[in-house]
């Protein structure tokens, strides 16, 4: 029950204090983020961490001006790759390799499927995959942030070239898809904290087929 407490307790935040966020909260957040589950274990997005004001304050005008940009703790900004090369999709199964000591027949054929595929995708086609999988460990960070009681604030409206101009991203072959302030809520500002949290009931959103 102590999860489903903590998802009650987490909303959308709209006003955010500016106080610091402990570290330790913070990596506990981004270690839920590294455990995401991604399609064939890729990881196929970074996280940048944002903390510098001036950087944030830069960010605030091409997010529709929403305060927690500039007001959060932590920016987090989740970037998913360009597209799928063969390059990156080697690094993973190197690094996986190297990490359990051995190699795997059935897991160097399965490198060779994925590098037979993907890298010959469109490079749009490959992003939205990416993105998605971004969006998977997008999800585990609001849900370890409610867990760790650091209020968070689930975005997509900014201007994702803008961003990416901002902080860089092209050049590392990345795209910005999605972006979470993390902090502390202002609940003198905050017009959504105490309202009733709602959502659908559960016939209407689950359907069991037995």
């Amino acid at each position: 029950m102590e999860l489903l407490d903590k998802l009650n307790w987490r909303y959308a935040t709209k006003a955010m204090t500016g106080e610091k966020v402990a570290q330790e909260k913070i990596d506990r957040i981004l270690e839920a983020v590294s455990l995401a589950p991604t399609s064939s274990g890729l990881q196929p997005f970074e996280v940048i961490v944002v903390t510098n004001q001036e950087v944030k304050d830069k960010i605030k005008p091409i997010a529709w001006n929403q305060s927690v940009v500039s007001d959060c703790s932590h920016l987090l900004v989740f970037a998913a790759w360009d597209t799928y090369t063969a390059e990156r999709i080697n690094k993973v199964f190197d690094h996986t390799n190297d990490v359990r000591g051995f190699t795997n027949e059935g897991w160097e054929n399965y490198r060779q499927m994925l590098l037979g595929s993907y890298p010959q995708k469109d490079a749009e086609v490959n992003f939205q995959h990416a993105a998605r999988q971004a969006y998977i460990a997008f999800a585990e960070a609001i849900t370890a942030a409610a867990f760790e009681g650091v209020d968070s604030t689930p975005m997509e409206g900014f201007d994702p070239a803008a961003l990416d101009e901002i902080l860089g991203l092209k050049e590392k072959g990345l795209r910005s898809c999605v972006i979470l302030p993390v902090g502390v809520r202002d609940a003198e500002k905050d017009w959504l904290v105490n309202l009733p949290k709602v959502r659908k009931s559960k016939e209407d959103l689950i359907t069991v087929v037995a």
